[in-house]
């Protein structure tokens, strides 16, 4: 694995020490000798983890933390705090300020290596997100980076496995004052629920009686439901070989027991605030996904849809001899209704129809704005006689009814010109479908609006 790692440190000997023991595991190390030359490096994105030195002259390691965190731009990167201060105290002021990780000097290289791969690996799923949640902007969706500075973390959904009771009593009388704790001690079970449930966070012993924790935590990561979920692993200081065994498998956090009450509700609120986060950018993802298939005004699907999903449609019916039928739709006079009475009520009519269009079709059926006031019904497995049947009846409800606009203070009468087509044999695709459609809607028109017709090949 590359990454970029940026060594933040007043003292030469210490940045060089850490740049050879890096640069020899294939790591690229950016160096920084005060705070503020690591906010500049990391506003400009030069880096993917922060290896941040406590004790520094005019900015501490604290303060450039929780600059890092309070800005969008820099707040998904992780920091590792490196610091001869080993006190329960001083890891929670440090996790509360941003950190990642707070490593004691003198410190373990492999145990430090681990650490930095295991948070470049997730940092490099978060950053997949970022980029795609980034371009949702176009679509005018909310910035998804500006709502993370709100997050505090607090009010979590934890699944808490622990085997001893007395430990899980005291574990879970911890966290209960800041999150909601669902408490297992039967392993399976906890999969079950963790792959059934809506969890934040799952906190694991790793010393469990006739079960072995990271079998189970490489379970949890092969669901699909839970493969994202943050996991904190509970382990005593000899455990230190099984512990990086459990960040390479993916396991995010971890305690060494005694458990201090301070670091766990830390710790805790640190992986829920990273779930919500990364659960945002999936969620502005999605929208955006959406939003780029789908007409923002009737909420049909839009052209690009439709071309997509026709020419499937298409491939199937000829593979299984079946028919398909396509109506296109035309909105009659529709120009006047805008000039009329103004775009809002042409914009009425339009989300009145997509309506009535939706409930005068089958669920199988597709149903899109192909573009204005043109719409386009695609029907799987209908011959030539039902879809007739299919845009009468749709006609007949258009034209039985006004359609209210301007806020229900007005009503006008709406007719629509409706053109079939139906596939024939295999020369038929997507263009000469729309074409013959389209055909028969001037058709339509030229006969007189208010009616369906159809072309054949």
């Amino acid at each position: 694995m590359t990454a970029r790692v940026l060594v933040v440190d007043d003292v030469p000997a210490n940045v060089r020490l850490l740049e050879a023991r890096l640069s020899a595991d294939y790591f690229d190390v950016v160096t920084a000798s005060n705070g503020f030359q690591a906010l500049e490096i990391c506003e400009r994105g030069q880096c993917d983890i922060v290896l941040l030195d406590l004790m520094m002259p005019i900015m501490d390691g604290f303060e450039v933390a929780r600059r890092l965190k309070e800005n969008p731009a820099t707040y998904h990167i992780p920091i590792i705090m490196l610091t001869a201060l080993d006190q329960p105290s001083d890891r929670v002021r440090g996790i509360e300020a941003g950190a990642d990780d707070f490593v004691t000097k003198p410190f373990d290289d492999v145990a430090l290596l681990t650490r930095v791969r295991s948070l470049v690996r997730l940092k490099m799923v978060t950053d997949e997100l970022r980029t795609r949640a980034t371009a949702t902007r176009e679509f005018g969706l909310p910035d998804p980076l500006m709502d993370v500075l709100a997050e505090t973390g607090a009010g979590g959904r934890i699944l808490l496995l622990e085997d001893r009771p007395a430990a899980l009593a005291r574990m879970a009388d911890m966290l209960l004052s800041e999150h909601e704790v669902e408490t297992q001690q039967d392993p399976q079970e906890a999969l079950f629920r963790l792959a059934e449930g809506d969890h934040d966070l799952a906190i694991i012993s790793l010393d469990l009686d006739n079960f072995d924790a990271l079998r189970l935590c490489s379970q949890i990561r092969s669901l699909e439901r839970s493969r994202y979920l943050p996991i904190l692993l509970l382990a005593e200081l000899e455990d230190r070989d099984r512990l990086l065994r459990g960040l390479d498998l993916g396991v995010n956090d971890y305690l060494i027991r005694p458990v201090d009450r301070n670091e766990l509700l830390a710790r805790a609120r640190t992986q829920v605030r990273r779930r919500r986060y990364t659960d945002r950018l999936r969620d502005t993802v999605q929208q955006s996904l959406e939003m780029a298939i789908t007409d923002g005004l009737t909420g049909l699907h839009n052209r690009r849809y439709l071309e997509n999903h026709l020419a499937v449609m298409l491939d199937q019916a000829a593979v299984r001899g079946r028919p398909v039928s396509l109506m296109l739709i035309d909105v009659d006079f529709f120009k006047a209704v805008n000039d009329s009475f103004g775009h809002t009520a042409g914009d009425d009519v339009l989300r009145e129809f997509a309506l009535r269009l939706r409930s005068n079709v089958r669920g199988i059926d597709l149903t899109c704005r192909y573009g204005g006031e043109e719409f386009v019904v695609a029907m799987p497995d209908t011959d030539l006689k039902i879809a007739q049947m299919v845009a009468e009846r749709l006609r007949q409800r258009i034209e039985s009814e006004p359609f209210a606009i301007l806020g229900g203070t007005r009503s006008i009468d709406v007719t629509i010109s409706v053109g079939i087509a139906t596939r024939e044999g295999v020369v038929d695709n997507v263009p000469t479908l729309l074409r013959r459609a389209d055909q028969a809607v001037y058709r339509a028109k030229r006969e007189g609006r208010n009616r369906v017709v159809y072309v054949a090949a």
